[in-house]
């Protein structure tokens, strides 16, 4: 067991805990401290504005019944699950895809516990310019964010660099056999 902790990307998971921590704070600091729909100004262009989202990103399917809380819910689950799966079998030397798997957890796992005990997930940062208000999103939204930006990064990067292992691996074979 300790082996799969340190040969593997689960080596990262204490990243996914800090983040789920600070995402949990942070929206029951929100719903503690305002009303439904209030808005502090922080920045001209940020507010904190206390709201639910029933549906996905940009409030997608948000108007609907209350089945999409369980379709959400399940999409969660089974995302973690999926993430998780994939950390344990990245190899420690993929540092930086462990790290953006862990951050999408981490994220996933923090709406997923809003939705299942809430029925919604917890909003609050608001960005906006010239009277128009961006969609409201949380820590959770952020780190799944960071963690797609970072996959993003890492295959153009972790490409580049098994390109270049392999014609060096080609290159010292041509001497050996030479």
């Amino acid at each position: 067991m300790k082996k799969l902790f340190s040969e593997t990307g689960l080596r990262w998971l204490w990243i996914t805990v800090v983040f789920l921590i600070i995402d949990q704070v942070t929206k029951h600091w929100v719903a503690g401290t305002f009303e439904y729909r209030e808005t502090l100004a922080v920045f001209p262009f940020f507010n904190l504005t206390y709201v639910h989202n029933p549906g996905a990103a940009f409030s997608f399917l948000a108007d609907q019944g209350g089945w999409q809380r369980w379709f959400f819910t399940a999409i969660a689950s089974i995302a973690s699950i999926v993430f998780l799966v994939w950390m344990a079998k990245t190899p420690k030397q993929q540092r930086l895809l462990s790290i953006a798997f862990a951050f999408i957890l981490s994220g996933a796992v923090g709406n997923l516990i809003d939705r299942a005990m809430l029925g919604y997930v917890i909003d609050f940062l608001d960005f906006h310019w010239a009277g128009y208000h961006f969609a409201a999103f949380n820590i959770a939204d952020s780190v799944i964010f960071i963690g797609a930006a970072l996959m993003i990064f890492e295959s153009f990067t972790h490409s580049d660099s098994d390109e270049s292992d392999k014609a060096k691996h080609n290159s010292k074979t041509k001497k050996v056999e030479g």
